[in-house]
C-alpha cells in the first residue's frame, strides 16, 4: 500500500494515510501487555513457591554443613562450620548413626515398592472394572474415591483406633469373629507395625491410581476392543494387548508420582505411631524427624535430608531417562518400517 500525501500550503496541516508498519507499531504495546499478563498473574505463585520451598531448602542445605545442636537454636548462624562431617557421619554404616540410617532407608525402599505396586494394581483393576457402563457405576466410583477425599489425619487416626490391641476392630474381626489368629495381635508395635503401615498407605493411595487410570481409559477408542473381540480376543488378551500398552504414558507418570509421595510420606507414620516409630516401620522421614527434633541434632538431620533429596533426584532422572528411551524405541522401529515400505 502506498501512502499519498497532498502538497500542503503554508499554514495548512498535512493529512496522509498511515502505513501498515505504523499500525503494527501502534498495536505492539497492546500485544506485549497481553503476553505479559500471564506472567504477571503467575508472579504471586512464584513468590510463594520461593518463600515456602526454595528458601527453606537453601537454609537446610546451609544447616547441613554446621554443627547445629540445641545449644545454637537461638541463633543458628553462630553454629560452628563442620564441612562434610555431618554427611560422613550419616553414610558411615559401621557407626550407629549410619547403621540406623541404612536400616531406615531399606525399610523405606521395601515399603515404597510394596505400597506403589499394590496401589497401582488395585487402582488399575478397579478402573478396568468400572470402564463399561452399568447401573450404579457412578455411585461405586464416588465410593472408591472416599479414602482419597478424606483428610489424612482423620483417616489415619481412625485406622489407629481400629488397630488397637484390646478393643480394635481389626483384632475383633480376625480373632473374635473369624478365628484366624490364636490371640489378639499388636499392630502398632513390633513386626506387625510394618503391615499396619502398609495397609493404611495402600488404603489411602489406591484411589488416586484409580482416578488417574480411569481418566486414561477414556482416551482408548472403543473400536479397538470391538475389533479385537471380532478377531476372537478374550478379556485378558484385550487388557494385555490394548489396555496396558495404551496406558503406558499414564502409568509412567503415575508410578513416578506415587513413588515420590510414598517415599517422602511423613503424615501416615507420624499419626499412626507418634514421634517414635517401631523399628520395623521406621521410615526415613520419621528417622530424619527424630534426628532433628528429638535428639536436637539439626545439622545431622539436615545432612540426611540433603542426601534424601539427592537420592530422589537421581532416581527421578534415571527413571525419566529410561522411560523416554523406551518410548522412543517403538517410534524409531515404526519409522524404519515406514521407510522400508
Amino acid at each position: 500500500m502506498t501512502t499519498t500525501t497532498a502538497s500542503a500550503q503554508p499554514g495548512e496541516r498535512t493529512v496522509g494515510k498511515s502505513s501498515p508498519g505504523t499500525a503494527r507499531g501502534r498495536r505492539r504495546p497492546g500485544r506485549i501487555r497481553r503476553i505479559g499478563l500471564p506472567y504477571l498473574l503467575l508472579l504471586p505463585a512464584l513468590l510463594l513457591e520461593l518463600l515456602v520451598h526454595l528458601v527453606p531448602m537453601v537454609i537446610g542445605i546451609v544447616m547441613s554443613f554446621k554443627e547445629l545442636t540445641q545449644f545454637y537454636i537461638r541463633d543458628w548462624t553462630t553454629a560452628p562450620w563442620t564441612g562434610l562431617d555431618n554427611f560422613t557421619m550419616s553414610v558411615d554404616f559401621d557407626a550407629p548413626v549410619g547403621e540406623a540410617l541404612l536400616h531406615s532407608f531399606l525399610v523405606t525402599c521395601a515399603f515404597t515398592i510394596l505400597s506403589v505396586g499394590l496401589c497401582w494394581l488395585i487402582g488399575t483393576a478397579a478402573a478396568i472394572c468400572m470402564q463399561d457402563a452399568f447401573r450404579g457405576r457412578g455411585l461405586l466410583r464416588a465410593i472408591f474415591l472416599v479414602p482419597y477425599a478424606l483428610p489424612v489425619y482423620a483417616a489415619v487416626i481412625t485406622w489407629a483406633f481400629m488397630f488397637q490391641h484390646d478393643n480394635g476392630l481389626v483384632n475383633h474381626v480376625l480373632h473374635d469373629q473369624l478365628g484366624l489368629t490364636d490371640k489378639p495381635s499388636f499392630w502398632l508395635i513390633g513386626d506387625n507395625s510394618f503391615v499396619a503401615l502398609l495397609v493404611v498407605s495402600v488404603w489411602k493411595g489406591w484411589p488416586f491410581a484409580f482416578l488417574i487410570v480411569m481418566a486414561g481409559l477414556q482416551n482408548i477408542p472403543r473400536e479397538l476392543y470391538e475389533a479385537a473381540a471380532l478377531d476372537g480376543a478374550g478379556v485378558r488378551q484385550q487388557i494385555r494387548r490394548i489396555t496396558l500398552p495404551s496406558l503406558r504414558p499414564v502409568n509412567q507418570v503415575l508410578v513416578l508420582v506415587l513413588f515420590l509421595w510414598t517415599f517422602n510420606d511423613f503424615n501416615t507414620p507420624f499419626v499412626l505411631f507418634g514421634k517414635a516409630a517401631p523399628e520395623a516401620a521406621d521410615l526415613i522421614s520419621i528417622h530424619i524427624y527424630q534426628s532433628s527434633f528429638v535428639t536436637w541434632n539439626f545439622g545431622t538431620g539436615s545432612a540426611m535430608s540433603v542426601l534424601l533429596l539427592l537420592f530422589l533426584l537421581l532416581v527421578t532422572g534415571v527413571y525419566l531417562f529410561l522411560t523416554s528411551r523406551t518410548a522412543r524405541a517403538p517410534r524409531n522401529t515404526q519409522e524404519r518400517k515406514t521407510a522400508d515400505a
